[in-house]
């Protein structure tokens, strides 16, 4: 087993993952599963990062894809036009922020870092959807995080099946994470990828085996903000969902998670702070 690193390089940024940290989810999408999570004007994407930003958010994570299951393609100019008009937007209004672009596609990827002032790259793919992701990781020099998702957004909710999903998990991510230290990419974040082609099954085991993935050496983010996972084991609707997403948060930051995606910045944040406290270890304030 290896130590994670103490620090995360976002173009001389220094993020300290001695404490958890948050990345807040802006969508810039009409249907993303959660609709608090979108923002499509100009104001309501400006508005949602400022809020973001004075709750706590230490990354701000800009998609222009839904990834809900079952959802239907977006043409590539029309994610382009979304997450680089979005992207500059926030770059411009918070300049000391991190920004985070999250999409699959390459091409898109390095606009965004070269062009338009994001700081790393969140591939809900790993790669798997654009094989020129990994080598454009390589020449961004940037953070990447690799998330782990059987199939595509469309099908990766059509019947998923595994022998052992957390070490067939942590198969898949070695032979990535071997194949980008070859070409030399330095900050990697894994991410078990919930309700990316599981079950809620699938999704409580990766939960109680979290602290697994130390074995990979890197820091671990856990999306889990609102997911069905939770609605449906309590039958609700994600609207309803916060106090099951804290609860869930809380098992995942005793377990190891050193990045939490959100959607509500301030109920993970105080989440943070409690875990912190009861560990005796250094509090953010």
């Amino acid at each position: 087993m290896f130590s994670k690193p103490k620090y995360l390089n976002f173009k001389g940024k220094l993020l300290d993952l001695s404490i958890p940290r948050i990345m807040g989810v802006i969508n810039i999408t009409p249907d993303s599963f959660y609709k608090g999570s979108r923002a499509v004007t100009e104001k309501e994407i400006i508005d949602t990062a400022v809020r973001m930003n004075r709750e706590g958010a230490d990354i701000l994570d800009v998609g222009g894809y839904s990834s809900r299951p079952h959802a239907e393609d977006v043409p590539e100019e029309v994610e382009r036009e979304r997450v680089l008009h979005a992207v500059r937007l926030i770059a411009d209004k918070l300049p000391e922020a991190i920004i985070s672009v999250d999409t699959f596609r390459a091409k898109i990827a390095e606009e965004a870092v070269k062009d338009c002032g994001a700081h790393m790259v969140n591939d809900i793919s790993g790669g798997s959807l654009d094989e020129k992701m990994f080598e454009v990781i390589s020449e961004l020099d940037v953070p990447y995080i690799i998330m782990h998702m059987k199939g595509t957004p469309k099908t990766m909710q059509d019947n998923p099946e595994y022998e052992d999903v957390v070490a067939e998990i942590l198969t898949w991510f070695g032979s990535r994470i071997v194949r980008l230290r070859s070409l030399g990419v330095k900050d990697i974040i894994i991410d078990p990828g919930f309700g990316f082609g599981k079950t809620i099954i699938h999704n409580f085991e990766l939960l109680q085996h979290l602290n697994d993935f130390a074995v990979a050496g890197l820091p671990v983010m856990v999306g889990v903000s609102r997911k069905s996972m939770i609605w449906k084991t309590l039958g609700i609707k994600p609207d309803d969902a916060l106090n099951g997403t804290s609860v869930l948060h809380t098992i995942a930051l005793l377990k190891g998670a050193d990045i939490l995606r959100v959607h509500d910045v301030k109920e993970a944040r105080e989440a943070i702070l409690l875990v912190q406290q009861m560990k005796g270890k250094e509090v953010i304030t």
